[in-house]
């Protein structure tokens, strides 16, 4: 009995439990896999920054060898014989322009593989004429002779106005825009094309018997390369 009762008397918590085994949940970044991510990360960043680098170095050298400049385009002189309104509203125009193309650069030529000039007028075009390509040389001027002749039917609101005013002072505005598609030559080595457009927004006075009431005065035309 005595026995029985020691027993009973004493902790017993019955059999013991075995301790519970800890789940570890793998990270993201974790593990081998996540290691060798990072290194390719890390190793393309390096490739992008070092050819960034050198890309930046090639060009500044090749800017310090060449010393690019930009083409320059003049309309040196302008005729206009004939500028007058018909009762159709049909505009006569007869408009003869000299233009010098002035390459300025040691080592760079230049392929006009096209031209164009378009003359218009208040924003409306009278027409367009092509022009023979060529090649132009190193430091060299190449002077166009671009010449628009014809009738255009010409409408708008206050277009008749604006004539007005300046058929009254015998000089009227006219703008010239070329539109070519050309290459860059440096030794051996031609580029891709480009189109880049040129404006010449221009004052010309109205010639009749070869007398004008001024002296048209040397225009210098606006380059967009990214036209």
């Amino acid at each position: 009995m005595s026995e029985k009762q020691a027993h009973l008397n004493g902790a017993y918590y019955g059999p013991s439990i075995p301790p519970r085994e800890k789940y570890h949940r793998p990270g993201r970044s974790g593990g081998p896999l996540g290691c060798c991510c990072s290194c390719i990360f890390g190793l393309v960043f390096k490739l992008i920054f070092t050819a960034v680098v050198f890309m930046g170095l090639a060009f500044l050298v090749f800017w310090l060898i060449v010393r690019p400049t930009r083409v320059k385009f003049h309309v040196t002189d302008a005729k206009l014989t004939q500028f007058n309104f018909s009762t159709d509203s049909n505009l006569h125009y007869n408009l003869a322009l000299n233009l010098t193309i002035r390459n300025p650069n040691k080592k760079i030529g230049v392929y006009y593989d096209r031209i164009e000039a378009t003359a218009l007028y208040e924003g409306q075009r009278l027409s367009t004429v092509p022009l023979t390509p060529f090649y132009q040389g190193h430091k060299t001027t190449n002077v166009l002779n671009p010449v628009f002749k014809g009738q255009q039917l010409i409408v708008g609101s206050n277009l008749l106005e604006e004539f007005n005013q300046q058929n009254s002072a015998g000089v009227y505005e006219i703008e010239m825009k070329l539109y070519l598609r050309i290459r860059f030559k440096l030794g051996r080595i031609k580029t891709g094309k480009f189109k880049p457009r040129i404006e010449c927004d221009l004052k010309v006075p109205f010639s009749e018997n070869g007398n004008s009431v001024g002296t048209f005065q040397t225009e210098k035309c606006s380059i967009d390369y990214f036209n």
